[in-house]
């Protein structure tokens, strides 16, 4: 048993809070996510949203998406065009190198978050 557990009371309390958790981390790195998939493939917000829903259990808004990819398209990092009747998003070269730093960074990357969490 955690001390998170033996704190809050058992394992509804702690579910609920891991699933915030879950949601807290998928919506902060949501831009890092969309990125790294569109490597893989072209995509439309709605294939962003499927795909979040999909993977990780999710259900985000359009507005959090479309902003992201805005967002994303503004920095030169994706770049979008019409298809047919809607807007199919893939990486720029920039996209690419930015989202393959981030995931060669990997080893640093849970390094910090590990200190971020140690109390």
């Amino acid at each position: 048993m955690t001390a998170l557990t033996i704190i809050v009371g058992g394992g509804k309390l702690e579910g609920r809070i891991l699933k915030k958790m879950h949601e807290r981390i998928i919506k902060n790195f949501m831009d890092i996510i969309i990125l790294a998939e569109l490597r893989n493939r072209p995509m439309s917000g709605y294939d962003v949203i499927s795909f979040i829903h999909n993977k990780f259990r999710l259900l985000v808004s359009s507005g959090t998406v479309y902003s992201l990819l805005y967002s994303l398209e503004r920095n030169g990092l994706i770049t979008g065009t019409w298809n047919e009747r809607k807007r199919v998003y893939k990486p720029t070269e920039k996209g690419i190198k930015t989202i393959e730093t981030i995931l060669t960074a990997n080893d640093k990357i849970k390094s910090f978050i590990t200190n971020i969490l140690k109390v």
